[in-house]
């Protein structure tokens, strides 16, 4: 990454962080109030929010530091792409079920059906973040210059 683009991916990284946080409380806390193990769109928000916190935000902020292999650039864009979907299908899946609750019950009067129709915006706010950093990993790892670069001594057996 270029030195101007250091701040920036670090603050989109902590928001990311803090959304996925929001979204896994939120969804958790509708899992608790049903007593059950959740619908799988409940689940799904479930386990974005712990692969975005425990794995995605870890692995950009670690792994370029101390073990810069797996840091590759195309495997940092593959990353953000592979995180951004599974945002999309989230947010997506859990907005249309929140219609189907809707149909059964009034939202209004139930504090996990607000719950999950704020994960579902954070959701979506999540994936836009995540939108972002995609297209600017994705660029960066196709402009940068693909020569060879300085390759650490082999060794040699006489």
């Amino acid at each position: 990454m270029a030195k101007f683009d250091f701040p920036i991916f670090y603050i989109l990284r902590a928001v990311q962080a803090i959304f996925a946080i929001i979204v896994l409380g939120l969804a958790g806390h509708a899992i608790d109030e049903l007593n059950t193990s959740g619908a799988d769109e409940v689940n799904f928000m479930v386990f974005n929010g712990v692969w975005t916190f425990f794995i995605v935000v870890p692995y950009f902020i670690l792994a370029p530091i101390f073990v810069p292999v797996l840091a590759h650039r195309y495997a940092l864009a593959a990353v953000d792409g592979v995180t951004m979907i599974f945002w999309f299908a989230g947010f997506i899946a859990l907005a249309v079920s929140i219609g189907d609750f809707n149909d059964y019950l009034e939202c209004s009067d139930y504090s996990w059906c607000q719950g999950l129709q704020a994960a579902a915006a954070f959701g979506a706010f999540n994936w836009v973040l995540f939108l972002v950093t995609t297209v600017l990993n994705t660029l960066a790892a196709v402009r940068r210059d693909p020569g060879p670069s300085a390759q650490p001594p082999t060794a040699s057996v006489p």
